[in-house]
C-alpha cells in the first residue's frame, strides 16, 4: 500500500511565490521559508481586512476512533473539490504537534491525495512556531522561579503557583516533578507540573490574538499564582510579558503552504481540542477570508469537542461566523459506535469493521445524529461527509444518509478525496457550496457571557453532551467561585475531557445518556479568555504508546526522511 509520504513525494509543489501571487499577495506581504512555505506579514493581512470577506466552512466530526475520522483530509479534499468546480478556495489548518507525530496518531498533514505538502516540513518543525511558544512559556516559568529565589518581593504563595512548564512531546515522566533540588543555589524547591506545548495558555493566546498588540496585552493578563495576602500575580507583574511577545513576534505570522493540488493552505497555531480549544488561529482565518471566497477550517475531534469550542470560544472572541458545518463520519466508526468490533491504533483492523453490517451502522448513527443536533444548535446548516473506504458498501452509505437526513442534515454524501483528491470531493463540494450560497446560517452561541461559570458548564454538559447534570468536586466549586469573585466570571468555558465519547467516559460509545458529568478541577486562563474545566480523568501531558510511531522514523541512505505517516 502506498503511504501518505510516498504519495506526497509524487507531487512537485509549486514555488510558494506562485501560491502567494495567485492570492494577490505582493513581495512585501510574505517572507519565504525555503521554496515551499512562507510567513505572511501581519501588515499585509491588516491591509486586506477591508476586502470582501469569503464564506467560512467549519469541518468537524462524529466522535472519532483512535484512528481519527479524517477531518484534516476532508478539509483539504473539500478545498480541492471546491477549486475543481471553479470556486476560489483555501483551507486553514493547525500545525501538527510533535507529540502525536512520534506517538500514536502520526502526522497532521491530511492523507492520500488530500494533504498539505511538503509533508515532512509541515509535520517536523515547519517554521518553528511551536518551539517559540514553548520558549516563551518556559521563559515565564524561569522568571517566576527566579522571582521566588531572589526574595519574592511580590509575596507570592509558592503553593498557589498554577503555571506549569511545557514541552512539545508526549512525556508522561514529566507530568509531576520536583524542581529546585541540588542545594541552596537552586532553591526554592517545589512541585512542578508539565503540560504538552499545545495545551499551553500561550498557544491558546497565539490562536486567539487579533494582532501583536492584542498578543502583548493578553500575555500581560495571564495569571500564574496568588499572593499570600490575596490577589492575583500576572505575567505583567513579573515583567516578562514583553520579552515573551518578542519571542512570539514572528510566530504570530501565519504560515502559507499548499495542498497536493496547489490550493492555498494557511497553517497556524496548534491547540488540541480535548485539552484546549482545538482551532486554527483567528489571524489565519481572517487572512484566508480576505484572499479567498470559500475557506474550509477544521475544529479538532468531534462536534461536541472542537466544534463547541469553535463557537463558544473562537467565534465569541473574534466575531467570526461560519456559513455551514461539515461533519465527517466513517462507516467503520459508526459500526464501532453500534457495538461492533474494536479499533486499536497500531494494530490490524478488526475484520468485523470491514464486513457489511447495515444494522450496526444504523445503531452507531445515533452518535452522528447527536453531533448533527449539536451543530444545528449553533444555528448553522449541516452537511455530512462520509469519508469513504474501499470496504464500505452502498447499503451502508444509504443507512448513513437516512440517519443524517432524519437528524436534520441537508445531505450526506460519500466522498473519495483520499483516493482521488479534489475529483473525489466534487459532489461534496457542490452540495456544500449550494448550502453556503443560500446564506441562511444564523450562527449563535450556546450561553451568554454573563451566565455564571457553573451554568455555562451545565449548559455544555446537558445540551451538548446529553448529561443529566454535573457533579462538581468541592475543589472545582471553590475555584469557580474564586474566579468569579476575582472578576473572571464572564470568561468562556473550555472543557477538557476524553475525545472518544460524547460523555467523559471513553467506554461509553454511541449516544450516551443517564450520566452525570464529573468536574474535578478548573484552571484560569485569563489571557486566553477562558476557564479550562477538567471533566473525568484527563491529563494535560500525554504519554507514548508501547510502540511509538517515532520508532519507524529515520533517514535513508540519500538523507531523506522515511517512516513518517
Amino acid at each position: 500500500m502506498t503511504t501518505n509520504l510516498e504519495i506526497a513525494r509524487t507531487v512537485q509543489p509549486k514555488p510558494v511565490a506562485e501560491i502567494a501571487q495567485r492570492l494577490g499577495l505582493g513581495p512585501e506581504d510574505w517572507t519565504p521559508y525555503g521554496r515551499h512555505a512562507a510567513k505572511l506579514a501581519l501588515e499585509g493581512i491588516e491591509r486586506r481586512r477591508s476586502n470582501p470577506q469569503g464564506k467560512l466552512i467549519l469541518v468537524s466530526a462524529i466522535t472519532p476512533t483512535p484512528l481519527g475520522e479524517g477531518k484534516t483530509t476532508t478539509t483539504v479534499g473539500l478545498t480541492q473539490g471546491l477549486a475543481r468546480i471553479g470556486a476560489r478556495a483555501a483551507c486553514t489548518l493547525r500545525q501538527p504537534s510533535l507529540g502525536p507525530v512520534f506517538g500514536i496518531k502520526g502526522g497532521g498533514a491530511g492523507g492520500g491525495y488530500s494533504q498539505v505538502v511538503p509533508m515532512e516540513l509541515l509535520n517536523l518543525h515547519l517554521t518553528g512556531d511551536l518551539h517559540a511558544v514553548g520558549a516563551a512559556h518556559n521563559l515565564a516559568s524561569a522568571f517566576l522561579d527566579n522571582h521566588l529565589h531572589h526574595g519574592n518581593a511580590l509575596g507570592i504563595d509558592a503553593g498557589s503557583v498554577s503555571w506549569p512548564r511545557v514541552v512539545d512531546m508526549n512525556d508522561r515522566a514529566l507530568r509531576k516533578t520536583v524542581i529546585g533540588l541540588g542545594g541552596k543555589a537552586n532553591l526554592p524547591a517545589r512541585e512542578e507540573e508539565w503540560w504538552i506545548t499545545t495545551a499551553s495558555e500561550v498557544m491558546a493566546i497565539l490562536a486567539l490574538a487579533e494582532d501583536l498588540r492584542d498578543l502583548r496585552a493578553r500575555l500581560g493578563r495571564v495569571v500564574v499564582a496568588s499572593k499570600k495576602c490575596g490577589g492575583a500575580v500576572s505575567l505583567e507583574d513579573l515583567h516578562v510579558a514583553g520579552a515573551m511577545t518578542a519571542l512570539l513576534r514572528d510566530a504570530l505570522q501565519p504560515n502559507l503552504m499548499q495542498t497536493v493540488e496547489g490550493c492555498p493552505a494557511f497553517i497556524h497555531a496548534g491547540p488540541f481540542a480535548n485539552i484546549a480549544h482545538g482551532c486554527s488561529s483567528v489571524i489565519a482565518d481572517r487572512a484566508a477570508l480576505a484572499l479567498a471566497d470559500y475557506v474550509c477550517t477544521e475544529a479538532g475531534f468531534g462536534m461536541d469537542m472542537g466544534g463547541e469550542k469553535f463557537f463558544d470560544i473562537k467565534c465569541r472572541q473574534s466575531g467570526l461566523r461560519p456559513a455551514a458545518a461539515v461533519i465527517v463520519a466513517t462507516v467503520r466508526a459508526l459500526k464501532m459506535h453500534g457495538g461492533v468490533g474494536k479499533i486499536v491504533a497500531g494494530k490490524p483492523l478488526d475484520p468485523a469493521l470491514v464486513a457489511e453490517n447495515v444494522d450496526a451502522v444504523r445503531k452507531g448513527a445515533e452518535n452522528l445524529a447527536k453531533q448533527i443536533e449539536n451543530a444545528r444548535r449553533f444555528g448553522v446548516p449541516v452537511v455530512v461527509a462520509i469519508n469513504a473506504f474501499p470496504t464500505d458498501t452502498p447499503a451502508e452509505y444509504e443507512a448513513v444518509r437516512e440517519a443524517a437526513l432524519a437528524a436534520g442534515a441537508e445531505d450526506a454524501v460519500a466522498s473519495r478525496h483520499f483516493a482521488e483528491g479534489g475529483k473525489g470531493a466534487e459532489e461534496l463540494a457542490r452540495i456544500v457550496k449550494a448550502v453556503v450560497d443560500r446564506g441562511d446560517a444564523r450562527a449563535q452561541l450556546l450561553y451568554a457571557d454573563d451566565a455564571p461559570l457553573k451554568a455555562k458548564i451545565e449548559s455544555i454538559a446537558t445540551r451538548i453532551y446529553g448529561a443529566e447534570g454535573v457533579d462538581f468536586a468541592p475543589d472545582a466549586t471553590r475555584k469557580l467561585y474564586e474566579f468569579e469573585q476575582a472578576g473572571f466570571g464572564r470568561l468562556a468555558v473550555c472543557m477538557a475531557k476524553t475525545q472518544y465519547s460524547i460523555s467523559h467516559d471513553a467506554r461509553l460509545k454511541g449516544r450516551p445518556s443517564d450520566f452525570l458529568l464529573p468536574v474535578k478541577d478548573a484552571r484560569l486562563l485569563a489571557g486566553a479568555g477562558f476557564v479550562t474545566v477538567l471533566a473525568g480523568d484527563m491529563t494535560l501531558m500525554p504519554g507514548l504508546p508501547s510502540q511509538p510511531a517515532g520508532a519507524a522514523i529515520d533517514i535513508d541512505e540519500r538523507g531523506e526522511i522515511v517512516g513518517l505517516y
